[in-house]
């Protein structure tokens, strides 16, 4: 049976690239393949036939590296494909050729020549990908270091503004080489496109290995502010552990849960209640190891979805809902809950017509950032103060205290500095 027929017995359904509601950081293409008819081929070959332009030495490597799953589970390239397999394939993004100095505003907190520290505002993806090529976090550092570089007497070539250097290792003037080869150049470690707050990017290869190190061996303390719906049982008193494995959601492709089964992985996630309201809390999080959406998917599964975060359940904010709170939808405890793609881009479609909206993505906020300088080899933290939209919320909802255990000691954020009324 030839490829062509292959191709005729069966659908191709690419996942959009639309992150309205679910972000796909990394610019992946995915895309589904339902086998209809009977076909006596390995999976490789099958997929080296429907993927053109990528060879079988690739394609196997995407299967060894868990890009490809053959009904949820991970296959070996020799896996025989039969009738009603269905079969999900990520690729990722094509090479990047340049990255375009964009004029994007930065609020860079701190800035040596081993490393800069950038409080990330909410709406920016950290590096170029597939859907996502400018307008990133790496585009307005090029163009900061380009301003850096012309306001010290440099000159300009026309390539040099592009970002990547012609004929030589992709890179960023101003950046280290580590991570160029995948247009990452630079970036130790990421946040999702709508959360806030505070990132170390490598200016210098040694400084980037000695830093990527740190956080391999969990060396760095991050913590982080997050407004929930709803309030911890006061009898589980200022703190608790969240200690529940997390996987790929059971029925939704784009989301994580929390499932008990061989598919997951351990995940730890401590929390400390720092302010309560009426109907909301302000929690200050801490990560002991580092799934994808791990903050949102545990806070979700105990009931106590963050405000904005539609995937999980969590509702936009409007001036209405601060003085009404809502029962947010994913506020059952111990119930792995998310929403389709195409009911949040019905929430999103309304929001479009509020007039009162205050927020409408995540309210997380990387607020504290701890690790070893790779130079002086001392402790150095950094703060960062949320966002002008978030703290306004903060302060609203300050209006609206209520009575509950707060932790006091053994926090890592201090909210004066992170919440005050100079943040911006």
């Amino acid at each position: 049976m030839s490829d062509e027929a292959d191709q005729d017995e069966l659908t191709n359904e690419p996942e959009s690239d639309d992150d309205a509601v679910v972000l796909d950081e990394d610019g992946a293409d995915r895309r589904r393949f339902v086998i209809r008819n009977h076909i006596k081929k390995r999976l490789d070959s099958y997929l080296q036939g429907r993927l053109k332009g990528i060879s079988r030495s690739r394609v196997q490597k995407l299967i060894d590296l868990g890009g490809v799953k053959v009904n949820d589970t991970t296959p070996k390239s020799s896996t025989k494909i039969k009738t009603g397999d269905v079969i999900d394939v990520v690729l990722p993004p094509p090479a990047i050729r340049t990255i375009e100095p964009e004029d994007i505003p930065l609020n860079i907190l701190y800035e040596d020549d081993s490393f800069l520290i950038v409080n990330k505002q909410a709406n920016l993806i950290v590096h170029p990908a597939r859907s996502n090529l400018s307008g990133t976090l790496l585009n307005g550092l090029a163009h900061h270091f380009k301003m850096q570089s012309q306001q010290r007497g440099g000159n300009f070539d026309g390539w040099q503004t592009r970002g990547f250097r012609q004929n030589k290792k992709r890179t960023v003037d101003g950046l280290s080489q580590v991570g160029a080869d995948e247009c990452r150049p630079g970036i130790v470690h990421r946040l999702d496109k709508n959360t806030t707050g505070v990132m170390v990017v490598a200016k210098s290869d040694d400084a980037h290995w000695s830093i990527a190190k740190q956080f391999e061996q969990r060396v760095p303390i991050k913590a982080y502010l997050a407004l929930v719906h709803g309030a911890p049982d006061p009898s589980d008193g200022p703190g608790c552990v969240i200690e529940a494995p997390i996987g790929k959601h059971p029925t939704i492709r784009e989301a994580f849960g929390v499932r008990h089964d061989s598919k997951s992985k351990q995940s730890v996630t401590l929390y400390r209640v720092r302010e309560r309201y009426r109907g909301y809390t302000l929690l200050e999080l801490e990560l002991k190891t580092g799934r994808t959406h791990q903050i949102r998917v545990h806070l979700q599964y105990i009931g106590l979805p963050i405000v904005g975060d539609i995937t999980y359940g969590g509702e936009p904010l409007g001036e209405g809902d601060i003085d009404n709170p809502p029962i947010a939808a994913g506020s059952k405890k111990f119930v792995t809950y998310a929403r389709t793609r195409e009911e949040g881009l019905a929430i999103e479609a309304k929001n479009r017509d509020r007039d009162d909206l205050l927020l409408a993505h995540p309210a997380l906020h990387a607020g504290y950032l701890n690790f070893i300088h790779p130079v002086s080899d001392e402790r150095v933290t950094f703060t960062a103060p949320v966002h002008e939209r978030m703290r306004s919320i903060i302060h609203q909802m300050r209006q609206h205290r209520v009575d509950g255990p707060t932790a006091k000691q053994g926090v890592w954020i201090d909210l004066d500095q992170c919440v005050s009324d100079a943040s911006n």
